[in-house]
């Protein structure tokens, strides 16, 4: 399964940092389809291969048992690599524990990036005027209007400004997702924190299920049926969908808490977003039964290229290889700024929000450096998608690992880096936004 390597290793005040065996880069990396000429689309061999090299020194920190990245240019795939294990490499595996490689057909959790992806069902449902974004979500699901909920609009939900940001600790029960009504009614019962259409405050769990619901409700179709029939087999993925079959659990990667443990005030901002702690939740994460659900936030799972896919059909206006699934203006509209660089309540950073989507910012961003167009989504913790339409370009940053406060994860921030500053703004871009 490839040589070990040494890590290099940062401590911070004495402070544990969890990290994963490190092999011989050569030895464990993997490519999917051919990759085409750089030339092709404007870019030189050297950039290419300058994004990879910045993805391998990421892998070498011993922060991710895998990594996967996919980019498309121009519509043309440039780069479809993994690097790592899927499992086996866990800090907590027991020695002896079988190494079993990532490829580009490993699939991963998308985690939070899972948003963008629900947003844009419920903009199919506005574009054919199934609803309006400005409707209140109890004009459909009267029972979300309890304790002072009328008010809050399906654009509220979409720009986590509903108010009701904090999710409960019982839905972590992992049981629960077999019975999601039980789940609903405590979304129902939530008083907002906030006043309703105010302040961005980011919901990351609640507003998922409500979504859910509401798309159950307004075309008749579960939220996994209606993802996979109008855009998982128009892109014709591997699997783009919220959660695995049970017979598909093996292809899934192992999800692994590294880096330092988190300490106050961190620590207390994640558990108060996400009901739980961030062992706990990587804990559940791994678990069939949350593989297995429906959790509209938090757990579609793909590969990288299914990932890069969904982007290249936004970056493109609303079309895979000729196929159209969203019409242009409905992209537009998705991806149009909401709320500009406010400091969001629960993640305590400025972030620029549409209705669905974290967007770039000029002229540094969460996307590079002047990407002032660019949207996507991060998830947890170092994943990272998006599109790029002056670029051209759609991104799909995935890993195993999750990290938050260590040292040596400036190199993801040098990967973004290096994409928005070795890939040049397209004057022949393809949709303008």
């Amino acid at each position: 399964m490839g040589v070990e390597v040494g890590v290099k290793r940062w401590e911070i005040r004495g402070l544990t940092s969890k990290r994963v065996r490190v092999f011989d880069p050569d030895e464990v990396t993997a490519r999917g389809a051919p990759e085409a000429d750089p030339g092709s689309v404007g870019l030189g061999r050297d950039d290419v291969e300058s994004i990879w090299s910045a993805v391998v020194d990421f892998y070498k920190t011993g922060f991710h048992p895998a990594l996967g990245l996919c980019i498309r240019r121009r519509g043309e795939v440039i780069l479809d690599r993994t690097i790592g294990h899927a499992r086996g490499n866990s800090p907590d595996d027991p020695e002896g524990t079988p190494l079993v490689r990532a490829t580009p057909k490993t699939l991963f959790n998308f985690f939070s990036g899972s948003k963008a992806v629900t947003a844009m069902l419920i903009h199919l449902l506005a574009e054919r005027d199934q609803l309006h974004v400005d409707e209140p979500v109890a004009t459909f699901i009267p029972e979300f209007a309890r304790n002072r909920k009328q008010r809050i609009t399906i654009r509220d939900l979409l720009t986590h400004r509903a108010g009701i940001p904090e999710t409960p600790a019982q839905v972590a029960d992992l049981d629960m997702l077999q019975d999601p009504q039980r789940i609903l009614e405590m979304l129902y019962e939530l008083e907002p924190t906030y006043r309703p259409g105010t302040v961005p405050a980011y919901h990351a769990v609640t507003s998922g299920f409500i979504f859910a619901e509401l798309i159950q409700r307004v075309s008749g179709v579960g939220i996994r049926e209606f993802l996979r029939r109008e855009i998982s087999e128009p892109l014709g993925t591997s699997h783009f969908n919220y959660g695995v079959p049970e017979e598909r659990l093996d292809e899934v990667a192992i999800d692994a808490c590294t880096g330092p443990k988190l300490i106050w005030p961190l620590k207390d901002i994640f558990e108060k977003a996400l009901g739980v702690s961030i062992e706990e939740l990587i804990d559940i994460s791994n678990d069939p039964r949350f593989r297995t659900g429906i959790i509209p936030s938090a757990n579609l799972i793909a590969t990288p290229d299914d990932i890069c896919r969904f982007f290249e059909l936004l970056v493109a206006g609303g079309t895979f290889e000729g196929t159209r699934v969203f019409a242009e203006d409905t992209v537009r509209r998705a991806t149009e700024l909401q709320t500009a660089g406010q400091i969001d309540r629960m993640l305590l950073l400025p972030v620029s929000y549409s209705m669905g989507f974290m967007l770039g910012t000029e002229p540094v961003g969460l996307y590079g450096i002047r990407c002032g167009k660019a949207f996507g989504h991060v998830g947890l913790s170092n994943i990272l998608a998006w599109a790029d339409p002056e670029r051209d370009i759609a991104v799909a940053l995935l890993n195993s690992g999750k990290p938050f406060v260590a040292v040596d994860t400036y190199h993801w921030l040098n990967i973004v880096r290096l994409i928005s500053t070795r890939i040049p703004r397209d004057g022949s871009k393809r949709f303008v936004i």
